[in-house]
């Protein structure tokens, strides 16, 4: 699954012509692009789509949903490590096991 989700500008610094900023998504820290807020601020929040910025969201609302997205495993889903969860079984048998 792919989702939009909220989280805080921590840093912000240009690369080769791009606007870049560091951002937290509940613990979770990724690069993302600024190309679509070019005027976005360290301290603000925003809706983030593979990779990109696209919309600027006030705190109490980021904070309710990556809330919610925690609470429904959400984040893990969506940032977590695809190789440890196929190997913790979190991926459906294949081959002969499948067919039992």
């Amino acid at each position: 699954m792919c989702l939009a989700v909220p989280g805080r500008v921590l840093d912000i610094q240009e690369r080769d012509g791009t606007r870049l900023a560091t951002v937290d998504f509940g613990g979770v820290v990724k690069e993302v692009c600024l190309e679509y807020l070019p005027d976005l601020q360290v301290g603000e929040y925003a809706i983030v789509h593979v990779g990109f910025a696209l919309q600027r969201l006030d705190e109490e609302s980021a904070r309710h949903t990556l809330e919610l997205f925690s609470e429904l495993g959400i984040l893990q889903e969506e940032f977590g490590d695809p190789w440890e969860a196929a190997a913790g079984g979190g991926l459906p048998p294949v081959g002969e096991e499948a067919r039992k």
